[in-house]
């Protein structure tokens, strides 16, 4: 694929959190885009406020005529949509150049030098600090998110075009695709068990990606993985590492050890020691990359986080509301873990919307055990995103699992009358599907009630 050459790029699936991305790329790279998607969301209509026309009907006749010319028109989809979506099937009915996400991603990396963060957690709060720290530094960085950034409001951050930042993500092996020069591993736990099978063969896949770091490239891991390269950590004997840890109104204070030395008083606003863990590596691939440690403090100090990554949206004396997009146990306990550092004398109520049948099916006793540890539980009904319905696997399921006396299964309809009933000062929104939408009505409610 020659970047260079396209004039016309159609998204199917364009209101995904990263084809949304590449379609801000392409558009500010004076490309032509548009594209179609199931259902108009926030983002959708971000999109179009910038000019791109997006249908949400599946209908080949309201794809634009000038989208329908194979050799000025390249066609990138999500794995989300089916290959008998009509519009898919015209396009490679019809000879036309179409690619996966993944693969539109992998081209723009061997275009360009390439930061690319894996992990099967926490890639996208490292890739929003990093592509946020070489922005800072002023490099002329893309960075491709995951999320919403705090900071710009957008899940693109556009300094340039010769670096690029992105998330490499392990879901249908797709970060295999990609050719980065800086890379760095965060966590191997299982996950996505529908794609791999079992644990090793997950394994394996990172150990496929590491091949794919371009010669004289780098390798980051978390200290304690399986993986031979520069390590990170947190107050350990990693390579570079945060030490003297302090939390100085509700942000911690560290100092930042190097191979070069250790360099004092950086500062960062998210809580949470995953968080930390996850500041620590964007900045060694920064420090790597030849930014400047004392601009990397001032970025460090002035970054916002994600939205939907541990986001207050209520926060007074009596009463705290924060959502979250964790919806792996690992990712419920480093929220746990958060809420209890930073709020250790109240109690604290979890409402959380399960995702995935597979995923609750494969790890419903660690989400039960992970679940358990706040003081009371309410779950929804499981968001089935792709899926089909597993015969036994549903929240009730769940629910009996959970030894939290404390635990209630309800309507998404009710979760304000749960709120308002609970005796917790802590509220969380958890799960990665359309819980979130619920966020800003509870805000609103308990806004009002604050």
């Amino acid at each position: 694929m020659n970047l260079s050459t396209i004039h016309n790029v159609y998204f199917i699936g364009i209101g995904g959190i990263g084809m949304s991305a590449i379609a801000r790329y392409f558009l500010a790279n004076g490309k032509q885009v548009a594209g179609y998607d199931k259902t108009e969301t926030a983002l959708t209509k971000t999109l179009q406020e910038l000019g791109i026309e997006i249908h949400f009907n599946e209908d080949v006749d309201a794809i634009d005529s000038n989208y329908k010319n194979k050799k000025e028109t390249v066609v990138v989809y999500t794995p989300a949509v089916p290959n008998s979506h009509s519009e898919l099937v015209f396009f490679n009915d019809n000879d036309f150049e179409v690619y996966k996400r993944s693969e539109v991603l992998g081209a723009i990396t061997q275009q360009t030098y390439c930061l690319a963060v894996a992990g099967t957690h926490g890639k996208t709060t490292t890739t929003s600090i990093l592509g946020h720290l070489l922005n800072i530094c002023d490099a002329p960085v893309t960075a491709f998110l995951g999320g919403i950034s705090e900071n710009y409001n957008s899940n693109l951050i556009l300094n340039g075009t010769e670096i690029a930042v992105v998330e490499a993500d392990e879901f249908d092996r797709s970060f295999l695709t990609l050719s980065p020069d800086l890379a760095c591993i965060t966590s191997m736990d299982a996950d996505h068990l529908d794609i791999y099978g079992d644990a090793s063969e997950l394994i394996k896949s990172f150990e496929e990606f590491t091949k794919c770091i371009k010669p004289n490239g780098k390798l980051f891991v978390k200290s304690g993985l399986p993986l031979e390269g520069i390590t990170y950590g947190i107050d350990d004997q990693s390579d570079y590492t945060a030490k003297n840890i302090k939390i100085e109104n509700g942000s911690y204070v560290f100092d930042l050890k190097t191979p070069l030395g250790t360099y004092k008083d950086f500062t960062l606003s998210l809580p949470g020691r995953h968080n930390l863990s996850n500041a620590i590596i964007a900045l060694a691939m920064a420090v790597e990359y030849g930014c400047p440690l004392d601009q990397l403090a001032k970025g460090l100090a002035s970054y916002k986080g994600v939205k939907r990554r541990f986001t207050y949206h209520i926060k007074t004396e009596d009463f705290v509301f924060i959502d979250d997009y964790a919806h792996h146990p690992t990712e419920i306990n480093a929220v746990h873990n958060a809420v209890r550092e930073m709020y250790p004398a109240k109690d604290v109520l979890a409402i959380f919307q399960p995702h995935l049948f597979s995923r609750t099916k494969d790890f419903a006793n660690e989400f039960a055990d992970s679940l358990s540890k706040f003081d009371e539980v309410v779950l929804l009904d499981i968001y089935p995103a792709r899926e089909l319905p597993i015969e036994g696997v549903d929240s009730s399921w769940l629910l009996s699992k959970i030894t939290n006396p404390n635990k209630r299964l309800i309507q998404k309809s009710e979760m304000i009358t749960e709120i308002r009933q609970s005796r917790s000062q802590i509220v969380l929104t958890l799960g990665a599907g359309d819980i979130g939408e619920e966020v800003e009505r509870i805000k609103e409610e308990f806004t009002i009630a604050n």
